[in-house]
């Protein structure tokens, strides 16, 4: 009864939410040229298309995927708004702690509501974001939000301009302690005046998730899909949650796999994973020249690389900043990557880490839970316990980035024309 209760509740929020937000408001045609710009029509058009062309990108992770890095590759482009994680906010407002988002009803209404929140900030309506912070943010600011230092334009001048500060980017440390409230207002400008808009999230399950605002003509979205092991996912969360992965803790350290174990924590992810492998090989319309999948660990190994193939994925040029950060941060001190969100490592050591914090028999077990998306991703089966501890032996099929056309065509395929995918080198298209 208490969880009825709850989830009625939930859809009533979201519905006044909806119901208050609904309404679409732009400058009245005409009223400009009679000094009234500042009169607003509650009409909008049917279809407002993307006459400006910003490119919107969305990464769509899992939790302990390498997303955080992949977000700053964004968030160091002088020319990309970035913003970390903003579903935090729908997730902790609409789902209740204890169910925490397991159910398909927490699913259907996290994901309408998500989607809602998506299209307004990739238009930077960040004042939609109001309606999912607690408390509610007063004319506009507010101190509540998520990660903000993540974002190094909430981080900087004008969105921050901290007094006795010559800084002009404070660390994620520093923003939130000097900052002080956040100006929706502000950074919504500040968000305009940027050519791309970038989101990092770890609360959509699937590509599928994303048909609706793919495929929405008011905008130019293009999806970035990491994907990483497995197996080295469930070795990161079982270091960084501690708690909630007790149960895989508890199995490494005895050795013997505990009854009521979850393994809804590792089959959940291989489910979600290999749905988006699924929909995105069977090459739909909807995702032509709008999706491209990558590995963490292929750019882990070879992050410049594999960052100029996503910026040329998205037809964004290279920042030089960009390039500068990730000669600074994959060849780090390993002292300094042992925050859990940091992103100042050894990349290529990072990738390989879990093969020593798993038991084999763990290890095995996840293979067999998983073997389907293993085989998709092209991530290969350890068959022994000196096969997974040997890391002169690769447990990873080479892979090459493709642009699947829906029609052969000659010479160079633009992004526009082709679905960004990955193919093991020995497949011939």
């Amino acid at each position: 009864a208490v969880l009825l209760l709850a989830l009625a509740s939930i859809a009533i929020q979201y519905t006044a939410i909806r119901t208050f937000t609904a309404k679409s408001f732009h400058t009245c045609p005409g009223l400009a040229e009679a000094g009234m710009a500042e009169r607003l029509c509650e009409e909008s058009p049917t279809f407002a298309y993307n006459l400006s062309r910003k490119t919107h990108i969305l990464i769509l992770a899992t939790t302990r995927s390498g997303s955080s890095f992949v977000g700053q590759l964004f968030n160091q482009h002088l020319d990309v708004f970035y913003l970390f994680e903003p579903l935090y906010h729908v997730q902790n407002t609409l789902i209740p702690r204890f169910t925490q988002g397991k159910s398909p009803a927490d699913r259907r209404v996290m994901l309408g509501a998500s989607r809602d929140l998506l299209r307004s900030l990739y238009d930077c309506d960040l004042y939609f974001l109001e309606n999912y912070i607690k408390p509610p943010p007063v004319n506009h600011t507010t101190d509540r939000i998520f990660r903000r230092g993540a974002s190094r334009v909430l981080c900087s001048r004008p969105v921050c301009d901290p007094p006795g500060s010559a800084d002009l980017v404070l660390e994620e440390g520093d923003c939130v302690r000097k900052c002080g409230l956040l100006n929706l207002t502000v950074a919504a400008e500040a968000c305009r005046e940027r050519s791309h808009v970038a989101i990092k999230t770890v609360r959509v399950p699937e590509v599928n998730d994303l048909r609706a605002l793919v495929e929405d003509p008011r905008l130019n979205l293009k999806v970035i899909q990491l994907v990483r092991d497995p197996r080295g996912i469930l070795a990161s969360r079982s270091e960084t949650f501690r708690d909630t992965y007790r149960l895989w803790r508890l199995w490494y350290g005895t050795g013997r796999k505990p009854y009521n174990l979850d393994v809804t924590q590792l089959t959940t992810v291989c489910e979600d994973f290999s749905n988006s492998v699924s929909t995105g090989l069977m090459r739909p319309p909807w995702l032509k020249g709008k999706y491209m999948l990558v590995r963490y660990e292929d750019l882990a190994r070879n992050p410049m690389k594999k960052t100029e193939e996503i910026y040329g994925f998205l037809g964004i040029p290279l920042d030089s900043h960009v390039a500068r950060w990730i000669q600074n941060n994959t060849r780090g001190d390993p002292t300094l990557g042992k925050h859990k969100y940091g992103t100042v490592r050894n990349s290529a050591a990072t990738a390989e880490k879990w093969r020593f914090r798993l038991s084999y028999d763990i290890v095995a077990f996840a293979q067999n839970a998983c073997q389907r998306v293993l085989a998709q991703l092209g991530y290969k089966m350890a068959k022994s316990e000196e096969e997974l501890k040997n890391p002169s032996i690769s447990l990873s099929v080479a892979m090459l980035f493709v642009c699947l056309s829906l029609v052969a065509a000659p010479g160079p395929v633009m992004a526009d024309k082709c679905y960004g995918f990955l193919i093991d080198l020995g497949v011939h298209l």
